[in-house]
């Protein structure tokens, strides 16, 4: 009976502390969870209160619009590169469709000041929304005094990004990407389709051969195969340190309703409103 009675105590007490055991594991379990759920409240409150302060600062640096983009004009047209030329037929190389573009930013007060003039205007991001069909589309700088030329510098070719240089000389060389610090001239590019066609002959001569938007239609290229649409951004410093950013979105334009591009050339305005907004 004594040895009956000391396996029972021994079980109980064995049970006992298997109870305490599973307790005290339980015990940790609960409180680790408690401190995981703790912190993963707490970061929900840090990433909360980081948006909210973010948010803030946003809106706080951007109370009012210092600078917009206040129109686009462009100017589309086409070339071609090396013609050769016999008694039967016109041969082309390298069809390009090129639209030249202008940006007009403003600032929106009536004096120049340090927070609405530039110190530096840099374009990055170009994205080639809808690519056409035909050719290799690219983006050059193009000098105001070459508007409407359908000359294209390969050097200006913008691969990544361009900055443009600022200047408040009277005597600023307009030729080279310059901009007028208090925007008095605009952003100028180029958007060339190149190679739309190549090696190309045209045998119907029977009317006059004119290098411009005709020759599309002389080569027999559908305006819809060469649609392109682009965006890109542009950077604003000012002179007082802070950054501004906007994104312009451009469909090249081939038809209006004032003509088409295969009538040689078209010229379209375009009232636009992209304000920029102040990031740092």
């Amino acid at each position: 009976m004594k040895k009956e009675k000391m396996i029972k105590e021994n079980v109980k007490k064995e049970n006992t502390k298997k109870a305490k055991i599973l307790l005290t594991i339980i015990t940790i379990i609960l409180l680790i969870v408690v401190i995981i759920l703790a912190f993963l409240v707490f970061q929900k409150y840090i990433l909360k209160k980081n948006f909210e302060n973010d948010i803030l600062g946003f809106v706080d640096k951007n109370q009012s619009t210092i600078f917009t983009v206040d129109s686009i004009t462009l100017f589309s047209s086409a070339d071609a590169g090396y013609k050769t030329n016999t008694a039967n037929n016109f041969t082309i190389q390298n069809l390009y469709q090129y639209t030249d573009i202008a940006v007009f930013i403003k600032n929106t007060a009536d004096e120049d000041t340090l927070e609405n003039t530039l110190k530096k205007v840099t374009i990055e991001n170009i994205q080639f929304t809808n690519t056409p069909n035909l050719g290799e589309p690219k983006l050059y700088f193009k000098s105001i005094n070459d508007f409407a030329k359908s000359d294209i510098v390969e050097d200006n070719l913008i691969a990544d990004s361009f900055e443009f240089t600022v200047s408040s000389s009277d005597e600023a060389d307009l030729s080279t990407p310059t901009l007028y610090n208090n925007l008095a001239n605009p952003l100028t590019f180029s958007y060339v389709n190149s190679n739309i066609k190549s090696d190309y002959t045209i045998t119907d001569i029977s009317s006059p051969i004119t290098y411009d938007g005709s020759l599309l239609q002389k080569c027999n290229v559908n305006l819809e195969d060469i649609q392109c649409s682009l965006s890109f951004d542009i950077l604003i410093t000012n002179n007082l340190d802070q950054d501004f950013k906007t994104t312009v979105s451009i469909d090249i334009p081939l038809t209006s309703n004032d003509g088409s591009i295969l009538d040689g050339n078209l010229t379209v305005r375009k009232d636009t409103n992209y304000p920029f907004y102040r990031y740092r």
